[in-house]
């Protein structure tokens, strides 16, 4: 195959050295072969080259999808582990042809499987000559290629936060403690959401803040509050807490907790103050005391991946 020097840009041949001194051997060797080899990216269908050497030096395309699968199969065969294997397509290859060498390997017992298509990427570590001008071919014709309309783009600014909001501050437990998220709104709807984690500082509460600032963002820009409860519900952390026997997964999935309970139950029956907080509700910091890493329940001990710190 061909390769550039990262240097000089120029191209250099990678031959491989097996079949060099095959070649030499039987006496068909020439530079000019190695160079059509190298620019071909198979030995298939060169007279030159001696049959029993064509079918000695195959390359992954000159392999059917088939036997790709039914290799992986004999070796998958007497092996607990999954075998990894990708089964390499012609940049012609259709979905219905990917779809029969998943059945295959289902069929002959393979744990799993990795396919790719020749130039179904623009930068691939190896090219073949014919493959460019196939995909090159392709585009010409205009081959399964959608027509992207230019849509006008359109400047759009949240809108300004009033200097006074009415709203209420809804608790709800984690499992790194109470997060306590006050939930704001003026003449629109909600317009701003903060979240606190009790004592916690350092990634916790930067966190907490970082989500806290974009959902307001979103609102303050007419984003439905459902779309971004949606992408907040079901977030998971390594620490899972109960709120009201209903598992809170993250401090993401806490606030849009909040904010759902919020509008369901309205700001009268959630007011509370975050100064008249009893400071002994605060969770337990789940943050390391040796380097402020997020520590984590592992076999019913909190431990910290960072330093190896841990509370047993």
């Amino acid at each position: 195959f061909l390769r550039k020097n990262i240097l000089s840009d120029v191209q250099l041949i990678e031959v491989n050295p097996l079949f060099e001194q095959i070649a030499r051997e039987r006496g068909f060797f020439s530079q000019e072969l190695m160079e059509t080899i190298a620019k071909r990216g198979s030995v298939r269908g060169l007279g030159e080259v001696p049959g029993d050497i064509q079918d000695l030096f195959a390359t992954a395309h000159d392999i059917t999808p088939e036997w790709h699968i039914r290799m992986q199969a004999a070796f998958q065969k007497y092996t607990d582990n999954a075998v990894s294997k990708t089964v390499n397509f012609p940049y012609s290859a259709s979905e219905e042809d990917v779809a029969r060498v998943f059945q295959l390997a289902y069929e002959l017992g393979c744990k799993g499987v990795t396919v790719y298509r020749d130039g179904s990427r623009e930068q691939q570590v190896l090219n073949k000559a014919h493959s460019r001008k196939e995909k090159d071919r392709g585009n010409d014709k205009g081959e399964k290629r959608e027509k992207v309309e230019e849509m006008p783009v359109k400047d759009k600014l949240p809108r300004p936060r009033p200097e006074v909001t009415t709203g209420g501050t809804v608790k709800v437990n984690t499992g790194c403690g109470s997060l306590y998220v006050t939930i704001n709104e003026d003449e629109h709807g909600l317009c701003e959401v903060f979240a606190r984690m009790g004592k916690s500082g350092g990634c916790i509460s930067s966190h907490s803040e970082a989500i806290g600032r974009l959902i307001s963002l979103a609102l303050r820009a007419g984003v439905e509050t459902e779309a971004i409860m949606k992408q907040l519900k079901g977030i998971r952390c390594p620490r899972v807490g109960f709120h009201n026997g209903d598992k809170v997964l993250s401090c993401a999935d806490a606030i849009q907790i909040a904010i759902r309970r919020y509008i369901h139950s309205g700001p009268s029956s959630v007011q509370l103050s975050l100064d008249q907080l009893d400071k002994g509700l605060y969770g337990r910091c789940p943050e390391c005391p040796e380097c402020g890493a997020m520590l984590e329940m592992q076999e019913g001990c909190l431990k910290c991946r960072s330093c190896g710190y841990s509370e047993c």
